[in-house]
């Protein structure tokens, strides 16, 4: 997952609320909310490379995952929370 996160290729998208997002995010990331993804998957399919999920504690992101794998998206990856997914992009 390192790599993939350090990776500028790829694309870190925050499921978080708008408000969460705003208190702290990985720099470079996209704010989606976990609500509004079904809705966006255009928005997704437009995405550059790997697309790794992340949100709190890693919870939001795995639903946001999977609802993206059953709708034909095999290049979701669930990062886990924003604070680890920011550690690693820091290295």
């Amino acid at each position: 997952m390192e790599e993939l996160i350090k990776s500028e290729n790829n694309t870190i998208v925050d499921v978080r609320s708008a408000g969460e997002f705003a208190g702290g995010h990985v720099v470079g990331s996209l704010n989606i909310p976990l609500n509004e993804v079904p809705n966006r998957i255009e928005d997704f399919k437009k995405m550059n490379g790997e697309i790794i999920l992340c949100c709190a504690s890693g919870n939001r992101s795995g639903q946001a995952m999977m609802f993206l794998r059953q709708n034909g998206f095999d290049n979701v990856h669930n990062g886990g929370g924003w604070m680890d997914v920011n550690y690693y992009k820091s290295l």
